[in-house]
């Protein structure tokens, strides 16, 4: 009997030994991300990663270009950048493929309200504000082109004058009427027009190129390497942005109080995200003419475009819906 008892108690001693190695296995996935309404699901997927045994380390950046160091250098597994981005930073040498997108739209071009800019062709003779690199920048370069205008960061040798400000300077430059309109971002933009000082001229998507998507990237190494960790990220994924679609107030709550520390109002985080809803999908298709308005317009500077069907890799995309029954 005491053999037993004391078996009993060496499997009892032994079980904490056994069990703590479990809790510490979860795979570390570094993100890069950016702090805009629309990515509010790809910042979600850090609450709910222990449920795919993840432990997501996320590092926020100005905008995505800023990433594509980050993956050449191999310091980022996974990133959530506008699509033009990731195009350029492919181009660059970068090893990812885009595996999802997560938002669609998410732009305005907005000009000042004492200006009473109507049209996009009324932007001529105008400064124009916009980030150098982003989604912004191309709609609007391909917007400027569609009604015939030329553009130039030199004052004076164009149509319009292109200055290059951060997204977190473009507001505060139109208040100050250091240009006449800009082309911004969720929810700032949003913000623009809540607060009066700026007016919706258009959103940018009456082009050939369409409504921007989003991309969700992943380096080649994470896909090809570690595919089972590469399938639970895109769980983790589809789980979140199904949770946000499916329970739009559990969406708000997060993005407001936990992204935006309460400094945007529920008035404004619904017209943001009206015009940047969330998503799980991308196509070939998508990323290919993003590609081909990115050549045409001299966005990226690619000496050589990378083509879509070599790096679209959506297929743990479709397994990962196909397994949480997403739609």
């Amino acid at each position: 009997m005491k053999k037993v008892f004391r078996a009993a108690a060496l499997a009892l001693a032994a079980a904490p030994l056994v069990a703590a190695p479990a809790a510490l296995a979860q795979d570390v996935v570094r993100l890069g991300n950016l702090k805009f309404a629309h990515y509010g699901a790809v910042w979600y997927m850090k609450e709910i990663a222990p449920k795919y045994n993840l432990k997501i380390d996320e590092k926020i950046f100005a905008k995505g270009l800023d990433i594509v160091p980050g993956i050449i250098a191999g310091e980022v597994d996974v990133a959530a950048s506008a699509l033009d981005a990731a195009i350029a930073g492919r181009a660059a040498g970068a090893p990812v493929y885009v595996v999802a997108g997560f938002a669609k739209g998410g732009i305005r071009i907005v000009g000042r309200t004492d200006l009473a800019l109507k049209s996009v062709a009324s932007l001529k003779g105008k400064k124009v504000g916009v980030p150098r690199g982003g989604a912004q920048e191309l709609a609007l370069l391909v917007e400027l082109q569609k009604a015939g205008l030329t553009w130039s960061d030199k004052p004076g040798e164009k149509d319009v004058q292109i200055v290059y400000l951060a997204y977190a300077d473009l507001n505060q430059a139109m208040i100050g009427k250091n240009i006449d309109a800009m082309c911004q971002s969720e929810p700032q933009a949003t913000q623009a027009l809540a607060k009066g000082f700026g007016a919706e001229i258009v959103k940018p998507y009456d082009t050939p190129m369409g409504e921007p998507v989003r991309a969700l990237v992943m380096t080649k190494k994470m896909y090809e390497e570690k595919p089972d960790v590469a399938a639970r990220v895109l769980k983790c994924f589809v789980d979140a942005t199904k949770t946000f679609l499916e329970k739009p107030d559990v969406a708000e709550k997060y993005v407001r109080e936990v992204m935006f520390k309460n400094q945007l109002t529920s008035e404004e985080y619904q017209q943001a995200i009206g015009n940047s809803p969330f998503t799980y999908d991308m196509t070939v298709e998508h990323v290919q003419i993003t590609t081909d308005f990115m050549q045409r317009v001299g966005v990226g500077k690619m000496a050589t475009p990378p083509v879509a069907k070599d790096w679209v890799k959506v297929d743990l995309l479709a397994k990962a819906k196909k397994e949480l029954g997403a739609k």
